[in-house]
Protein backbone atom coordinates (compact mmCIF):
# COMPACT_ATOMS: atom_id res chain seq x y z
CA UNK A 1 0.00 0.00 0.00
CA UNK A 2 2.78 2.45 0.98
CA UNK A 3 6.13 2.02 -0.71
CA UNK A 4 8.96 4.22 0.57
CA UNK A 5 12.06 3.98 -1.60
CA UNK A 6 15.48 5.37 -0.63
CA UNK A 7 14.12 8.61 0.76
CA UNK A 8 16.20 11.31 2.39
CA UNK A 9 15.21 14.62 3.91
CA UNK A 10 17.73 17.41 4.45
CA UNK A 11 16.73 20.65 6.15
CA UNK A 12 18.64 23.87 5.38
CA UNK A 13 20.64 22.14 2.68
CA UNK A 14 23.93 23.86 1.89
CA UNK A 15 23.77 26.07 4.97
CA UNK A 16 25.82 26.01 8.12
CA UNK A 17 22.87 24.58 10.07
CA UNK A 18 22.17 21.77 7.59
CA UNK A 19 20.47 18.75 9.19
CA UNK A 20 19.79 15.37 7.59
CA UNK A 21 16.61 14.11 9.24
CA UNK A 22 16.20 10.97 7.10
CA UNK A 23 19.07 8.91 5.64
CA UNK A 24 18.18 6.75 2.63
CA UNK A 25 15.12 5.12 4.26
CA UNK A 26 13.22 2.34 2.49
CA UNK A 27 10.05 0.75 3.85
CA UNK A 28 7.16 -1.33 2.51
CA UNK A 29 3.88 -1.12 4.42
CA UNK A 30 1.25 -3.64 3.38
CA UNK A 31 -2.41 -2.75 2.94
CA UNK A 32 -4.26 -2.98 6.25
CA UNK A 33 -1.08 -2.93 8.37
CA UNK A 34 -1.07 -1.03 11.66
CA UNK A 35 2.49 0.28 11.98
CA UNK A 36 3.66 1.89 15.22
CA UNK A 37 6.74 4.11 15.09
CA UNK A 38 8.84 5.04 18.12
CA UNK A 39 12.12 6.86 18.64
CA UNK A 40 13.76 9.57 20.71
CA UNK A 41 13.45 13.23 19.82
CA UNK A 42 15.26 13.94 16.57
CA UNK A 43 15.20 10.31 15.47
CA UNK A 44 13.30 11.11 12.28
CA UNK A 45 9.94 9.52 13.08
CA UNK A 46 7.90 12.72 12.77
CA UNK A 47 9.76 13.72 9.60
CA UNK A 48 8.96 10.32 8.09
CA UNK A 49 5.27 10.81 8.85
CA UNK A 50 5.37 14.34 7.41
CA UNK A 51 6.89 13.23 4.11
CA UNK A 52 4.25 10.50 3.82
CA UNK A 53 1.56 13.10 4.50
CA UNK A 54 3.12 15.53 2.03
CA UNK A 55 3.55 18.34 4.54
CA UNK A 56 7.33 18.04 4.01
CA UNK A 57 8.93 17.54 0.59
CA UNK A 58 11.53 14.87 -0.13
CA UNK A 59 15.15 15.68 -0.82
CA UNK A 60 15.71 12.37 -2.61
CA UNK A 61 13.75 9.17 -3.19
CA UNK A 62 10.15 8.26 -3.95
CA UNK A 63 6.92 7.45 -2.14
CA UNK A 64 4.11 5.45 -3.74
CA UNK A 65 0.56 4.73 -2.66
CA UNK A 66 -0.77 1.65 -4.44
CA UNK A 67 1.83 2.08 -7.22
CA UNK A 68 0.91 5.75 -7.72
CA UNK A 69 4.00 7.95 -7.28
CA UNK A 70 2.97 10.73 -4.87
CA UNK A 71 6.48 12.06 -4.21
CA UNK A 72 5.72 15.47 -5.69
CA UNK A 73 2.00 15.61 -4.92
CA UNK A 74 1.21 18.27 -2.26
CA UNK A 75 -0.49 17.44 1.01
CA UNK A 76 -3.98 18.67 0.08
CA UNK A 77 -4.03 16.51 -3.05
CA UNK A 78 -3.06 13.41 -1.06
CA UNK A 79 -6.37 13.68 0.83
CA UNK A 80 -7.98 11.18 -1.54
CA UNK A 81 -5.71 8.59 0.09
CA UNK A 82 -4.78 10.05 3.46
CA UNK A 83 -6.55 11.20 6.63
CA UNK A 84 -4.54 12.56 9.54
CA UNK A 85 -5.12 13.06 13.26
CA UNK A 86 -2.73 15.50 14.92
CA UNK A 87 -1.18 15.66 18.39
CA UNK A 88 -3.10 18.80 19.30
CA UNK A 89 -6.81 17.92 19.64
CA UNK A 90 -7.65 21.47 18.55
CA UNK A 91 -6.12 20.98 15.11
CA UNK A 92 -8.00 19.47 12.22
CA UNK A 93 -11.41 20.90 13.11
CA UNK A 94 -13.24 24.20 12.74
CA UNK A 95 -13.85 25.21 16.39
CA UNK A 96 -16.57 27.76 15.70
CA UNK A 97 -18.68 25.31 13.70
CA UNK A 98 -21.01 22.74 15.19
CA UNK A 99 -20.16 19.06 15.53
CA UNK A 100 -22.60 18.37 12.69
CA UNK A 101 -21.02 20.94 10.36
CA UNK A 102 -17.55 19.58 11.09
CA UNK A 103 -18.75 16.12 10.10
CA UNK A 104 -20.23 17.61 6.94
CA UNK A 105 -16.85 19.11 6.02
CA UNK A 106 -15.17 15.79 6.79
CA UNK A 107 -17.55 14.04 4.39
CA UNK A 108 -16.24 16.35 1.64
CA UNK A 109 -12.54 15.98 2.57
CA UNK A 110 -11.36 14.43 -0.71
CA UNK A 111 -14.01 15.92 -2.96
CA UNK A 112 -14.41 19.19 -4.75
CA UNK A 113 -15.66 21.81 -2.34
CA UNK A 114 -18.20 22.72 -5.03
CA UNK A 115 -20.03 19.51 -4.19
CA UNK A 116 -22.68 20.05 -1.57
CA UNK A 117 -23.84 17.57 1.04
CA UNK A 118 -27.06 18.72 2.61
CA UNK A 119 -27.48 18.51 6.36
CA UNK A 120 -30.75 16.61 6.07
CA UNK A 121 -32.34 14.22 8.54
CA UNK A 122 -30.60 11.20 7.00
CA UNK A 123 -27.17 12.80 7.37
CA UNK A 124 -27.94 13.89 10.94
CA UNK A 125 -28.97 10.33 11.81
CA UNK A 126 -25.79 8.94 10.23
CA UNK A 127 -23.63 11.31 12.28
CA UNK A 128 -25.53 10.59 15.49
CA UNK A 129 -25.17 6.85 15.00
CA UNK A 130 -21.41 7.17 14.52
CA UNK A 131 -20.99 9.42 17.54
CA UNK A 132 -23.11 7.21 19.79
CA UNK A 133 -20.47 4.48 19.61
CA UNK A 134 -18.24 6.69 21.77
CA UNK A 135 -20.57 6.46 24.75
CA UNK A 136 -19.99 10.14 25.54
CA UNK A 137 -23.55 11.35 24.98
CA UNK A 138 -22.38 13.72 22.24
CA UNK A 139 -24.91 12.36 19.74
CA UNK A 140 -27.46 14.62 21.46
CA UNK A 141 -25.23 17.70 21.18
CA UNK A 142 -24.48 17.80 17.45
CA UNK A 143 -25.46 21.48 17.19
CA UNK A 144 -22.91 22.44 19.84
CA UNK A 145 -19.69 24.17 18.64
CA UNK A 146 -16.93 21.57 18.50
CA UNK A 147 -14.51 24.08 20.02
CA UNK A 148 -16.43 23.94 23.30
CA UNK A 149 -15.60 20.26 23.85
CA UNK A 150 -12.78 18.76 25.89
CA UNK A 151 -9.59 17.63 24.18
CA UNK A 152 -10.49 13.96 24.54
CA UNK A 153 -13.97 14.45 23.12
CA UNK A 154 -12.63 16.44 20.21
CA UNK A 155 -9.89 13.93 19.42
CA UNK A 156 -12.39 11.05 19.45
CA UNK A 157 -14.66 12.97 17.08
CA UNK A 158 -11.70 13.78 14.82
CA UNK A 159 -11.01 10.05 14.52
CA UNK A 160 -14.62 9.39 13.56
CA UNK A 161 -14.48 12.20 11.02
CA UNK A 162 -11.41 10.61 9.42
CA UNK A 163 -13.63 7.81 8.06
CA UNK A 164 -16.56 9.98 6.97
CA UNK A 165 -15.07 10.10 3.47
CA UNK A 166 -13.25 7.28 1.72
CA UNK A 167 -9.69 6.92 2.91
CA UNK A 168 -7.01 4.26 2.64
CA UNK A 169 -4.29 5.59 4.94
CA UNK A 170 -4.66 6.91 8.48
CA UNK A 171 -1.78 8.91 9.98
CA UNK A 172 -1.84 9.25 13.76
CA UNK A 173 0.61 11.92 14.91
CA UNK A 174 0.87 11.34 18.68
CA UNK A 175 -2.92 11.72 18.99
CA UNK A 176 -3.01 11.02 22.74
CA UNK A 177 -0.01 13.11 23.86
CA UNK A 178 -2.17 15.98 25.12
CA UNK A 179 -4.89 13.83 26.69
CA UNK A 180 -5.51 12.50 30.19
CA UNK A 181 -5.10 8.70 30.61
CA UNK A 182 -8.83 7.92 30.43
CA UNK A 183 -9.37 9.97 27.26
CA UNK A 184 -6.18 8.56 25.74
CA UNK A 185 -7.43 5.02 26.30
CA UNK A 186 -10.76 5.81 24.63
CA UNK A 187 -9.03 7.35 21.61
CA UNK A 188 -6.59 4.44 21.21
CA UNK A 189 -9.31 1.81 21.45
CA UNK A 190 -11.40 3.73 18.92
CA UNK A 191 -8.43 4.10 16.54
CA UNK A 192 -7.72 0.37 16.74
CA UNK A 193 -11.39 -0.43 16.07
CA UNK A 194 -11.63 1.89 13.05
CA UNK A 195 -8.35 0.65 11.55
CA UNK A 196 -9.57 -2.94 11.70
CA UNK A 197 -13.16 -2.25 10.70
CA UNK A 198 -12.29 -0.09 7.68
CA UNK A 199 -9.15 -2.10 6.80
CA UNK A 200 -7.04 1.06 6.90
CA UNK A 201 -3.29 1.19 6.49
CA UNK A 202 -2.20 3.05 9.61
CA UNK A 203 1.01 4.76 10.69
CA UNK A 204 1.13 5.90 14.31
CA UNK A 205 3.92 7.92 15.92
CA UNK A 206 4.11 7.72 19.71
CA UNK A 207 6.49 8.24 22.63
CA UNK A 208 4.47 5.91 24.87
CA UNK A 209 6.28 2.56 24.91
CA UNK A 210 3.47 0.78 26.76
CA UNK A 211 0.95 1.77 24.10
CA UNK A 212 3.42 0.87 21.34
CA UNK A 213 3.74 -2.59 22.86
CA UNK A 214 -0.02 -3.06 23.16
CA UNK A 215 -1.22 -1.74 19.80
CA UNK A 216 -0.32 -2.37 16.20
CA UNK A 217 0.99 -5.42 14.35
CA UNK A 218 4.36 -3.96 13.41
CA UNK A 219 6.82 -1.78 15.32
CA UNK A 220 9.60 0.38 13.94
CA UNK A 221 12.23 2.16 16.00
CA UNK A 222 13.84 5.18 14.35
CA UNK A 223 17.30 6.36 15.33
CA UNK A 224 19.36 9.15 13.77
CA UNK A 225 17.18 9.24 10.68
CA UNK A 226 17.36 5.49 10.00
CA UNK A 227 15.26 2.43 10.81
CA UNK A 228 17.02 0.81 13.75
CA UNK A 229 14.53 -2.01 14.38
CA UNK A 230 11.59 -3.44 12.43
CA UNK A 231 9.56 -6.00 14.38
CA UNK A 232 6.31 -7.72 13.38
CA UNK A 233 4.32 -10.94 13.76
CA UNK A 234 5.06 -13.16 16.74
CA UNK A 235 8.16 -11.14 17.58
CA UNK A 236 5.97 -8.04 18.06
CA UNK A 237 3.44 -9.97 20.15
CA UNK A 238 6.15 -11.38 22.41
CA UNK A 239 8.05 -8.12 22.82
CA UNK A 240 8.26 -7.01 26.45
CA UNK A 241 8.15 -3.48 27.77
CA UNK A 242 11.49 -4.02 29.49
CA UNK A 243 13.13 -4.94 26.18
CA UNK A 244 11.81 -1.74 24.63
CA UNK A 245 13.03 0.38 27.54
CA UNK A 246 16.52 -1.10 27.13
CA UNK A 247 16.65 0.11 23.52
CA UNK A 248 16.86 3.65 24.87
CA UNK A 249 19.35 2.94 27.66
Amino acid sequence: MISINNISKVFNKGRQNEVTALHDVSLEIEKGAFLVMIGSNGSGKSTLMNVVAGSESLTTGHIKFDNADVSKIPEHKRSKWVARVFQNPYNGTAPELSILDNFRLAALRSQSKKIQIGVNDAFKKQVQEKISMLGMGLENKITQPIGSLSGGQRQALTLLMSVMDKTDILLLDEPTAALDPKSANIVLQLANKLIREYKLTALWVTHNLKDAQQYGDRLIQMQEGKIQRDISGEAKKNLTLQEMVEWFA
